[in-house]
């Protein structure tokens, strides 16, 4: 009897945080990223690492906003007797969400990355993607590209918690 009452319990707890993240229009929240670099930013840097703050505002019929800001470091490499810097920024993202179906969705944010440290000035930023929401529990896949020069693209995993 106490089993089945607990197992009730949590069923109407879950269901009620579930409806309550389904009303609520606007979230906020930290994240955690990984980067693997690809084509010559991969020949001569590391995998990357970063931190930040992401936004959601609910807009209508499956769109919404979304923005973050964070910092995000790639270790340099020796290649060839040649060692090459680290690379850091600070990405400004702001961008458009489409919820496909009730816990998946695509994206496509654009902005500004920032440097620090041995590389100044910035760069623009497109990331196309797509990913998971359940309660929240934010993850997601992309590919993001820094436009200077000949580009800084990786392919990044996301995933942060939003209140």
């Amino acid at each position: 009897m106490k089993n089945k009452l607990f197992l009730m319990m949590a069923v109407l707890l879950l269901g009620s945080l579930a409806t309550q993240a389904q009303l609520k229009r606007f979230s906020l929240g930290p994240y955690v990223e990984a980067g693997f670099p690809v084509g010559d930013f991969g020949d001569i840097n590391k995998t990357g690492y970063g931190v930040g703050l992401n936004a959601d505002i609910k807009l209508i019929a499956g769109f919404g906003v979304t923005g973050s800001v964070g910092y995000m470091r790639f270790g340099g490499k020796t290649v060839t007797n040649v060692d090459y810097p680290a690379v850091a920024a600070v990405p400004v993202r702001v961008g458009l969400k489409y919820q496909l179906v009730s816990i998946l969705y695509v994206k496509l944010e654009g902005g500004a990355a920032n440097f620090v440290g041995d590389l100044d000035g910035s760069a623009f930023l497109l990331s196309p993607g797509v990913g998971i929401r359940i309660l929240g529990l934010d993850v997601q896949a992309k590919y993001e590209n820094w436009f200077r020069d000949s580009g800084l693209g990786f392919f990044g995993l996301k995933a942060g918690f939003n209140f």
